[in-house]
């Protein structure tokens, strides 16, 4: 019988930590992914001043709003709240959830979608407003992909890290609070060209 009981704790202990183990995989596993993607870009929360470059560089912008790597959706939510109707893309499922609750919690749930989804399977193409925060070995491709992707009148606001070719338009903050607002009718050279040839007048 002594054996038969130690036998029974000794299953429902192996039960007991398999599950643990089980539990933290399933919770670590989005966060842990990234850093083994060919370009890593782990979740480091934006500071209260990056925020408010954020939203200083938004300011007399309007239309639609996307944060790519949106993180607990901070950025996206302190957007909302000025009157954008904000998405955000992350790829970790745990934090997207954390983000909608967020959003609900602070009421701006109506004014905010974020989307499971990898970066680079998106088309930005859509969005008058883009902000980043990326990391070094990113910027090159993602500067390709959304100057392709992107309208005229689009502006992107890098954050920690600016964009290798483009020349910023606005700077704003010091050190890991630094963001860059780039105009993308300055940065392609696209800007509106008047076409018309005025008629000659006769003497």
């Amino acid at each position: 019988e002594g054996g038969s009981r130690r036998s029974s704790w000794g299953l429902l202990v192996t039960a007991g930590v398999g599950g643990t183990l089980v539990a933290l995989y399933a919770v670590a596993t989005p966060f842990v992914t990234p850093a083994l993607r060919k370009v890593c870009l782990p979740f480091v929360p934006a500071t209260a001043a990056q925020i408010q470059n954020v939203l200083k560089m938004l300011e007399h912008r309007s239309g639609s709003l996307v944060d790519i790597g949106s993180g607990d959706g901070r950025v996206v939510i302190a957007a909302a709240k000025k009157g954008f109707q904000a998405v955000g893309y992350e790829l970790n499922p745990w934090l997207v959830w954390y983000s909608r609750y967020r959003a609900w919690r602070d009421g701006v749930h109506q004014n905010t979608k974020f989307y499971i989804s990898d970066l680079w399977k998106v088309s930005f193409s859509h969005y008058r407003n883009v902000v980043v925060f990326g990391v070094p070995q990113m910027m090159p491709q993602l500067e390709k992909k959304l100057e392709e992707e992107l309208e005229c009148n689009a502006r992107i606001i890098a954050c920690r890290f600016p964009f290798p070719c483009w020349i910023p338009d606005h700077t704003t903050g010091e050190g890991i609070d630094t963001v860059w607002a780039y105009d993308l009718k300055h940065s392609r050279g696209c800007e509106t060209k008047n076409l018309e040839i005025a008629p000659k007048t006769e003497s």
